[in-house]
């Protein structure tokens, strides 16, 4: 029994390939059925601002559509190749913009008012995660 070509045995080892490998696997794994109290807490504080930064955003990208739209109306020749008088067409176009910025300009308050309604409604729960979780 001769070993000449025996090199021995090698292992390299990575912290950070073991963490990768760590998270890879929790995502595929059994999760428990009961989430625990510090995670419901996390998520049901960033539901609040989630459901309101969605219907902020909405409002500023459709905004901003209308008056893009009001300014094309405005700006140039928009209007008369959709068959309206160029007069008429910057009339409108002023009317559409300024629509468009009202609904820009709306965006941020309608946030706040989400953001307030949505943490009043679910302060009771937060409030017992809370109390448990400070015991």
């Amino acid at each position: 029994m001769d070993n000449k070509n025996n090199d021995g045995f090698s292992y390299t080892y990575s912290a950070k390939e073991q963490a990768e490998i760590k998270r890879i696997r929790e995502k595929y794994s059994q999760k428990p059925m009961e989430e625990d109290k510090m995670e419901k807490v996390r998520r049901l504080d960033a539901a609040v601002t989630k459901k309101a930064q969605t219907v902020a955003l909405i409002l500023g990208i459709l905004g901003s559509l209308i008056l893009g739209a009001g300014m094309s109306l405005f700006m140039s020749e928009l209007g008369v190749m959709l068959g309206i008088d160029a007069g008429i067409a910057m009339i409108v176009g002023v009317i559409v913009g300024v629509l468009g910025g009202i609904l820009i300009c709306l965006a941020y308050p309608i946030y706040e008012l989400i953001v307030k309604r949505e943490r009043k409604r679910i302060a009771p729960e937060i409030i017992r995660l809370t109390d448990e979780l400070m015991k």
